[in-house]
């Protein structure tokens, strides 16, 4: 069946020929903030749709937001219209996990300190005791085990780490291609005590923020490691700070934050927290890029091609959002 779309902004480039070479003829396409004249689209694809564009098209029954998670004021505008189903893209799920993994790695060795010191032709990291931490037969908590956190678990099963996931709706293990422990978010304190290293996949919710505050810190094994590729809010940044500081975690990684720039004018002179993470040689910092790279615009519109093309053959559109959870 012909299915009407409007996308409102317009890919370009190779990102434009990978969304027609893979999309389903069947499939009509208008581009543009501005809305068609006949504003009659079934499908709109928007990552911060105004009540403007949601009403434009009385045939709307579809949303896709072009990236994970509901951007702030979309949630709540999106009750208004509950007709509407929402669907995210998880396109970004491979370079994330990537970044992940490189944070990890990073922190685990020391990596960016020794890299500093070395630049300044020091050689004496490599003849003083090693804060290196060895992952080998470590237990990995990962917290969120969807695309991402699955990849994530399936590198450090590689590793030989004991790969640890909390997911809330438990599937069951043979859908897993690597062992793997999967267990419902009530079994968070019974696990961090056995969580050498912690991995957080997380979007942001009202049940994730501040999950991971001075109590569920305390309970991890003294030199564990943190990372954090979900979003800031979800750790609590003061107790994350004096666990750092104190040493109790050997380590973190961190690509989520808690304050960010609020106009192009301030994205060279904001502090990403209000404790000076900067100061501290045991972090990895990086400015919320786990999810870009070079091809990412090209992955976006091959994704966006899969869910349309589900919606023309008459199937489900994966990736369906759950309005009251946010996700």
């Amino acid at each position: 069946m012909k299915i009407k779309v409007h996308i409102d902004y317009p890919p370009a480039g190779a990102a434009k020929e990978a969304l027609l070479k893979h999309l389903d003829p069947r499939i009509q396409l208008t581009f543009g903030p501005n809305l068609p004249e006949l504003a009659d689209f079934e499908i709109l694809v928007a990552g911060r749709p105004g009540p403007t564009q949601l009403c434009a098209s009385p045939n709307l029954k579809t949303l896709i937001i072009p990236w994970a998670g509901l951007p702030d004021g979309t949630q709540e505008l999106l009750t208004n219209f509950p007709h509407i189903s929402v669907h995210n893209l998880h396109h970004n799920a491979a370079t994330t996990a990537e970044t992940a993994l490189a944070l990890l790695l990073a922190a685990a060795k020391f990596l960016v300190p020794i890299d500093q010191t070395f630049r300044k032709n020091d050689w004496s990291p490599r003849y003083q005791p090693s804060p290196s931490v060895m992952l080998c037969g470590k237990a990995v908590l990962i917290l969120g085990f969807g695309r991402i956190g699955s990849r994530i678990g399936r590198v450090c099963h590689a590793l030989d780490m004991r790969v640890i996931g909390i997911k809330r709706h438990v599937r069951p293990l043979k859908f897993y291609d690597y062992p793997v422990e999967i267990h419902p978010p009530e079994d968070l304190h019974i696990l961090l005590p056995q969580a050498q290293v912690l991995i957080i996949t997380l979007p942001n919710t009202p049940d994730t923020i501040g999950w991971i505050s001075a109590p569920q810190l305390a309970l991890m094994p003294p030199g564990s490691l943190l990372v954090n590729v979900g979003r800031g809010p979800i750790v609590d940044q003061f107790a994350l700070f004096d666990a750092l500081k104190e040493q109790h975690l050997a380590a973190a990684g961190l690509d989520v934050w808690y304050n960010y720039p609020a106009s192009p004018e301030e994205r060279g002179s904001t502090p990403p927290a209000d404790v000076p993470f900067n100061q501290l040689e045991n972090v990895v910092m990086s400015p919320h890029r786990a999810g870009t790279v070079l091809e990412i615009e090209t992955l976006r519109m091959q994704h966006v091609a899969e869910l349309l093309n589900a919606a023309a053959s008459g199937k489900p559109i994966p990736n369906a959002v759950d309005l009251q959870r946010g996700y």
